[in-house]
């Protein structure tokens, strides 16, 4: 049975004067349960509040723009850091952290998650567990319970647990204080690709930030890599595969470009546009490659293991350069001097063509 890979845009779940809250379904994108991955989008308007909540897998958190606060609660930990967050910025959030999320700021402010529901209780999609509101956990719990658990009175139990209208995301009044952000919080926690060094830079042809358990040590917990890939206007992605069984999770941010996909047989699985705000799922070891139109392409992925090895298959670094030129020629059943011509090109292009 063939499987779906075609790039889908989310579906809203809910929206209000706050913000919004948007997500891939296995409904709609089949990958996402082959490859148990579950991806959402936040976008807060501006003084939007996404309020305490935590989720049933762990996750990377990729700033796609604005700027804001985020709260983060370690279990077990007697505080919360509150970091200052902006475009670029991604996250490594594990289980159990607690999260909440503040846009101070006048432009809207827009999160992607991407991350691993194996351990979910629905494969393909998160399950968040709000702590306040109408479907807040203590709702569930009768009123003597939480009154003894918090010990306070029934009454207030009812005000501060039933009384709530709020979906998850509000608009806080003009002057409603929030918590200052630190940036000694960041550390260790938040990488911003947009500054990190690169990993790759190839004049004309794009640049790669990575993170692994080095720059980033929360996505050793994760169990995730991820990265982020510009594509200049043009340029091609060399074709390459996940070479240690990872799926490839991609959001394209800004930009467009077309994609090929070979899976098994030497057989084209997916050829197709990509354009900002799709996403799409590489299944493990299937080929993929990409080539940006005009105005470039950039994309955001996450791989599911934290330290991804990738075979390129083409360019200074593809497998062919390191197979014997008596294989090839037996494999290829061709001359020797068309097996050199074609080992003689891309001896100095790595990873990314710039266009001819």
């Amino acid at each position: 049975m063939e499987i779906d890979l075609a790039p889908k845009a989310p579906k809203g779940l809910y929206a209000g004067d706050g913000g919004s809250y948007s997500s891939w379904t296995p409904d709609d994108l089949p990958m996402l349960l082959v490859a148990s991955i579950g991806a959402a989008k936040l976008t807060l308007n501006s003084r939007g509040f996404a309020a305490p909540s935590y989720s049933d897998s762990s996750k990377v958190a990729y700033v796609l723009q604005g700027s804001g606060v985020c709260g983060l609660t370690v279990p077990e930990a007697t505080t919360e850091k509150v970091i200052q967050i902006k475009e670029g910025d991604a996250l490594a959030i594990p289980f159990g952290f607690v999260t909440w999320w503040f846009n101070p700021n006048d432009s809207d402010l827009a999160i992607l998650f991407l991350g691993d529901t194996s351990k979910g209780h629905r494969p393909g999609q998160f399950t968040d567990f709000h702590l306040t509101g109408p479907s807040g956990i203590f709702t569930g719990f009768t009123p003597e319970f939480v009154s003894r658990a918090w010990d306070l009175s029934e009454s207030d139990v009812s005000k501060l647990v039933h009384d709530q209208s709020n979906v998850g995301i509000v608009k806080l009044k003009v002057g409603q204080k929030m918590p200052e952000p630190s940036d000694k919080d960041r550390d260790g926690l938040v990488v911003n690709c947009l500054e990190a060094p690169l990993d790759v830079d190839i004049k004309g042809g794009g640049c790669v930030v990575v993170l692994n358990s080095k720059n980033l040590p929360t996505v050793e917990s994760v169990g995730l890599g991820a990265d982020l890939v510009r594509l200049h206007g043009g340029a091609m992605c060399s074709p390459g595969f996940s070479s240690d069984s990872a799926y490839q999770v991609t959001y394209v941010v800004r930009g467009s470009g077309r994609v090929q996909v070979v899976g098994v047989d030497g057989k084209r699985v997916l050829e197709t546009k990509v354009s900002g705000g799709q996403l799409f799922i590489v299944p493990r070891f299937f080929v993929v490659s990409k080539i940006a139109d005009p105005e470039g392409m950039e994309w955001f992925s996450i791989i599911t293991t934290p330290n991804p090895v990738f075979s390129h298959l083409a360019g200074r670094t593809s497998v062919w350069k390191a197979i014997s030129p008596e294989v090839l020629e037996a494999a290829f059943d061709t001359t020797p001097e068309l097996e050199q011509l074609f080992r003689s090109k891309r001896t100095s292009d790595e990873i990314f063509f710039p266009p001819k």
